[in-house]
C-alpha cells in the first residue's frame, strides 16, 4: 500500500503573486511624491500657483463631454463636487483640499475623473487615487495653458439664481472676509506672476518653470549686478521651494495697483531670461550673491 502524499504547503499562484506585486507597486508609487508633480502639462506653473497661494480663482475645462472647473478651493475644502446650473450639470475639482496624498496631480486627476461622471448634489471628501487613476496629462490637454479667472470673493461657490440657505449664506460670507485682494499679472512672458495684496504690503509670486539649480545661478547673477529688484518700490523678499519649482517672491508698495506692476515684471523677466542664457561659471561675486539668496529660501510642504 503506497503512502499518502500530502502538500507542504498551497502551491503558490503565480497569477495571484503577479497582481500581488502589482498592488504594492502601485501604493509605492503613489506613497511617493514625485518631486514635480505637474510636470508634463502646460498649466504646471498655474497649478501650482492655485494649490499653493492663489486664495480665489477658477479654469474652465472639458471632462469626458462634461463642463468642469478647477478651482482653487471648494466649499468644505472638498476634492470635488457637481451641481446643475442653468439646466446644465458642472463639475468642480479643487486644489486646496483638507486631505491630499503624496501625489496632488494623481489627486486632481482622480477629482476630475470622478466629477466628470458623478450626478449632481454629489460631492467628494478626498481624491483617494489608486493604481486606476489616469496621470493628469492623460486627463487635462497637456498643450493648453488654463483659462483663469481670478477672484475677489467666494460668491461662485453658490449657483447663479440661487437662494443658499441660511449657514451656506453665512459660511459665503465668512470666507469673503477673510480674503486677500489677488491678481494674476498679464503680459508678455508673464505666466504663473501672480500679485497679492497681504494688508501693510503686496507681493508678487512668480512660478518659474527652470529647474532649481538654473534659476538660482541666473538670480545670482541678477543679484551680484544689482539687477534683482523690479524697480522703486520693491524689495527681493526671498524664494520658496515647492513642487519643484522655485518661487521668486517680491515686496511691493501696496499703493501701487496690481497692473502697474506688469511693465517692471516684463522687464526684469527679460533680463531673467538673458542671464539663464549664460553658462559660464560664476564668480567670486555671483557665488556669495547665491549662497545669500539660498539662505532666503523657504520650502513648502
Amino acid at each position: 500500500m503506497g503512502k499518502s502524499k500530502r502538500n507542504s504547503g498551497p502551491k503558490q499562484d503565480s497569477n495571484r503573486a503577479a497582481k500581488l506585486a502589482q498592488r504594492e507597486a502601485e501604493r509605492e508609487s503613489l506613497q511617493a511624491a514625485p518631486v514635480r508633480p505637474f510636470q508634463g502639462v502646460q498649466a504646471e506653473c498655474d497649478l501650482v500657483a492655485m494649490r499653493e497661494f492663489v486664495p480665489s480663482a477658477t479654469a474652465p475645462v472639458v471632462i469626458d463631454g462634461r463642463s468642469m472647473t478647477i478651482a482653487t478651493v471648494l466649499p468644505g475644502a472638498v476634492a470635488a463636487l457637481v451641481r446643475e446650473e442653468s439646466g446644465d450639470v458642472r463639475g468642480f475639482a479643487g486644489l486646496q483640499v483638507q486631505v491630499h496624498s503624496p501625489n496632488v496631480a494623481a489627486d486632481l486627476s482622480s477629482a476630475l475623473t470622478w466629477a466628470s461622471i458623478a450626478q449632481p448634489g454629489e460631492s467628494l471628501e478626498s481624491a483617494g487615487p489608486d493604481g486606476n487613476t489616469p496621470a493628469l496629462k492623460e486627463v487635462l490637454d497637456p498643450t493648453v495653458e488654463l483659462d483663469i479667472t481670478v477672484h475677489q470673493d467666494f460668491n461662485w461657490w453658490l449657483p447663479e439664481n440661487s437662494e443658499p440657505a441660511a449657514d451656506v449664506a453665512a459660511t459665503v460670507e465668512r470666507a469673503n472676509q477673510a480674503i486677500m485682494p489677488s491678481a494674476r499679472l498679464e503680459g508678455e512672458g508673464l505666466t504663473a506672476a501672480w500679485w497679492v495684496d497681504a494688508g501693510d504690503k503686496a507681493h508678487l509670486r512668480w512660478v518659474r518653470p527652470e529647474s532649481e539649480d538654473e534659476l538660482m545661478l541666473a538670480l545670482a547673477r541678477l543679484h551680484a549686478a544689482g539687477d534683482l529688484s523690479l524697480g522703486e518700490g520693491s524689495r527681493y523678499a526671498g524664494s520658496f521651494r515647492t513642487h519643484g519649482l522655485l518661487v521668486p517672491v517680491f515686496d511691493l508698495d501696496s499703493e501701487m495697483h496690481p497692473t502697474e506692476w506688469v511693465s517692471p515684471t516684463i522687464e526684469f523677466g527679460n533680463k531673467l531670461a538673458e542671464a539663464l542664457s549664460v553658462d559660464a561659471p560664476l564668480t567670486s561675486e555671483q557665488r556669495r550673491s547665491r549662497d545669500g539668496l539660498r539662505s532666503r529660501q523657504v520650502t513648502l510642504r
